[in-house]
């Protein structure tokens, strides 16, 4: 699709994204995220011809002025919309479907050294809260949303909701997975094992009482 044509459709998914939007001239000169995504797609068309040291100084000019971090490499379909922005990381091989959305402190990132394909695909209609980490040649699929400040690191089926640290699938093809999981009761591995360092401290008092009995007696 030509550049131009791209990049009126990203003006006017901000339109049906953002209720704050009131006019197209202050979206163009003022919505940092929209000029992220149109330096994008410039930088990745560089790069898809083999021109990466221009790709890669587009993206860095970009980051520059915008606070958000885009790959060249990474591949964006249409009508991405990124809110707000700063902080945004996405890696070299992500793969972004249409109609997608991520809100600021959002990384699209890996988890280490590995080759080849190593960051997220976010599929059509997918959503990613604010300070959400999605690591890994993972996917999230097709109308799934991923809760803020969620770390992700599993693969999120389609039509899922999914929160916590690490991330867990709480709402699927429209229903609760765990019924008991409210707001306040998300997932919490620090807290887990606190809790298992408070039994272990129980029974070791339980075991030395026991022996100071013994020894006593």
């Amino acid at each position: 699709m030509h550049l131009l044509k791209l990049f009126k459709e990203d003006v006017d998914v901000v339109f049906d994204q953002d209720p704050a939007a009131r006019g197209r001239l202050e979206v163009i000169l003022t919505y940092s995220g929209l000029h992220a995504i149109w330096a994008h797609r410039v930088a990745h068309a560089c790069y898809k011809r083999k021109f990466f040291f221009l790709a890669r100084l587009i993206s860095q000019i970009s980051r520059f002025f915008t606070g958000i971090e885009i790959h060249p490499g990474a591949q964006i379909g249409r009508r991405f919309f990124i809110d707000h922005g700063m902080g945004v990381v996405i890696g070299e091989t992500c793969e972004i479907g249409d109609n997608v959305t991520i809100f600021q402190g959002v990384t699209l990132g890996g988890t280490g050294k590995e080759k080849g394909k190593r960051h997220p695909t976010l599929k059509d209609h997918s959503l990613v809260a604010t300070g959400a980490k999605v690591l890994g040649s993972i996917t999230v699929g097709e109308n799934s949303k991923v809760g803020a400040g969620s770390v992700v690191l599993k693969d999120v089926p389609d039509h899922s909701t999914v929160v916590g640290i690490p991330g867990q699938i709480v709402i699927r093809n429209g229903k609760k997975v765990r019924k008991d999981l409210d707001h306040h009761k998300l997932p919490d591995p620090v807290a887990d094992k606190l809790k298992e360092m408070d039994s272990e401290i129980v029974r070791l008092r339980k075991e030395l009482d026991e022996l100071q009995n013994r020894s006593d007696s």
